[in-house]
C-alpha cells in the first residue's frame, strides 16, 4: 500500500526553518569576511612605519643677561580734561583757535550775560544802600540814640546785600570759560550762537609736557622697583623712536584681580611728541646680570595644564635599535617635555626649568609631531636673541 505523505510537500514551518538558516550562513560569512578584512587593514596601519616629520630644530643655549624687566603701558596727560562750562547760556564770543597752546586762565569762551549783568548793578546799589544805613545806625548807636540791636540788624543787611552782589558776580564770572591749566587745545566742539547746557564740552585741553606712562607688573616684581629708577619707552606710533624717564610713582596696593601693580613714570616732552593715549613699551633694568637658559618662543606650545616643548634625542635612547636604524645611521624621535618659562627677548624665551643646555628642541613643525615620532631636520632658518628682530628682505 503506497505512503500517502510520499508526494506531499514540505511543511511551510520547515521551508522557513531552512530559508532562514540559508540567510544566517550567507550573511554570516559575510560579516565574518569584512571584520576579517577590517581587523587585517587596522593591523596593516598600525604596524606601517609612519614617514618622518621634517622639523626645524634649536640648541638650548647658555647665554648670560642683564636684569630687564619688560611692560607695556598707555601715556596719560599730566592733566587733560574736557573744558565745560557751569552755567548755561548762548555762546557769545569764542576766542581760542582749535590746537594752539593756551595758558592758565586764559578766556576760551563767553556766554551771553546781558541779564545777569543788570540784576548785578541793582544788587551793588542795594548793597551800597545798605552799607550807607549801617554807617548811619553805627553812629546813631554810638550816641545812644538807637539800640544796640538796631545798629546789628543794619549791618546784617548790609553784609546780606553785599554777599547777594558777590553771588551775581561770580554767576557772571561763570559765563566767561576760561583754561584751568597750561596745555594744547584739541577741536572746538561749540559754535557761535549755541546754547550751552551746564556740564556741555566746549574743548579738550591736555598738558603735554611733563607726560605720564602708566603700566602694570606682577606682583613679584615690587621689591625690583624703586622711585627714581630710569625708565625706557618706545614708542611705536613714532617710527619706534625711544624716551627716557624715571619712575614717579608706584601703586601701594596690588590689584586681587589681576594680581598686577601699577606704576607710573615721567617723561620729559617739550617736542609735544608723546600724546596722551598712545601706546608704548617700557624697559628698564633691575639687578644684576644672570646665566639663563634659552630657547626659541615658537619651539614652546603654550597650553592650560602647561608649556610644553619636543625634545630631539636618538631613537638608540629609546632601546629602538633596529636594523633600519644601523643601515641608515642614527634615527631620530621627539618627546614630550613640560618646561617652566620666564623673560622674552626678541625671538628668545627664557628656560627656569626642565631643559638642560645642549638639548635640541624642534623649533618649527610642532603641530605634526607627537611622542616618538620620527624627525629630519631641517635648520635653514634659525632665530636671534635681538631685541629688535627685522625680517629679511626678499
Amino acid at each position: 500500500m503506497a505512503n500517502p505523505n510520499a508526494n506531499r510537500p514540505p511543511s511551510t514551518r520547515k521551508r522557513m526553518f531552512w530559508t532562514l538558516l540559508i540567510t544566517v550562513l550567507v550573511f554570516g560569512g559575510v560579516f565574518a569576511l569584512w571584520g576579517a578584512m577590517r581587523t587585517m587593514m587596522n593591523s596593516f596601519f598600525d604596524d606601517m612605519p609612519q614617514p618622518p616629520v621634517s622639523v626645524a630644530t634649536f640648541e638650548a643655549r647658555a647665554e648670560r643677561w642683564s636684569g630687564r624687566l619688560e611692560a607695556v603701558g598707555t601715556l596719560v596727560a599730566v592733566n587733560g580734561t574736557d573744558v565745560t562750562t557751569e552755567a548755561g547760556g548762548v555762546v557769545q564770543r569764542i576766542t581760542f583757535e582749535p590746537g594752539q597752546p593756551v595758558k592758565a586762565g586764559s578766556l576760551l569762551v563767553e556766554l551771553t550775560s546781558d541779564a545777569e549783568m543788570a540784576t548785578l548793578e541793582a544788587l551793588e546799589a542795594s548793597a551800597n544802600l545798605a552799607r550807607v544805613q549801617a554807617d548811619r545806625w553805627r553812629a546813631l548807636g554810638t550816641e545812644q540814640l538807637v539800640s544796640q540791636a538796631e545798629v546789628e540788624e543794619r549791618a546784617t543787611q548790609a553784609a546780606t546785600a553785599r554777599a547777594q552782589a558777590e553771588s551775581q558776580r561770580a554767576l557772571i564770572a561763570q559765563k566767561r570759560i576760561r583754561a584751568p591749566f597750561d596745555g594744547v587745545l584739541g577741536i572746538r566742539k561749540v559754535d557761535l550762537g549755541e546754547y550751552l547746557a551746564p556740564g556741555a564740552p566746549i574743548v579738550s585741553l591736555q598738558s603735554l609736557d611733563p607726560i605720564f606712562l602708566d603700566f602694570t607688573l606682577p606682583e613679584q616684581e615690587l621689591g625690583s622697583l624703586r622711585e627714581g629708577m630710569a625708565v625706557h619707552a618706545r614708542v611705536d606710533s613714532i617710527g619706534g623712536r625711544d624716551f627716557e624717564g624715571q619712575v614717579t610713582a608706584i601703586e601701594p596696593a596690588v590689584d586681587p584681580d589681576t594680581r598686577n601693580f601699577r606704576v607710573q613714570a615721567t617723561f620729559d616732552n617739550p617736542d609735544h611728541l608723546l600724546r596722551p593715549g598712545a601706546f608704548a613699551r617700557v624697559e628698564f633694568e633691575v639687578g644684576e646680570d644672570e646665566d639663563v637658559v634659552v630657547i626659541p618662543q615658537t619651539a614652546v606650545a603654550f597650553n592650560p595644564y602647561g608649556n610644553v616643548v619636543y625634545v630631539v634625542i636618538p631613537a638608540e635612547d629609546d632601546g629602538e635599535n633596529t636594523d633600519e636604524a644601523d643601515a641608515e645611521g642614527d634615527r631620530l624621535i621627539v618627546r614630550q617635555r613640560f618646561i617652566d618659562t620666564g623673560p622674552t627677548r626678541g625671538d628668545m624665551i627664557v628656560v627656569t626649568r626642565g631643559l638642560a643646555p645642549g638639548e635640541s628642541v624642534v623649533n618649527g613643525g610642532l603641530l605634526r609631531l607627537r611622542n616618538d615620532a620620527a624627525v629630519v631636520i631641517n635648520n635653514d632658518v634659525q632665530p636671534s636673541a635681538d631685541e629688535r628682530p627685522l625680517p629679511p628682505n626678499r
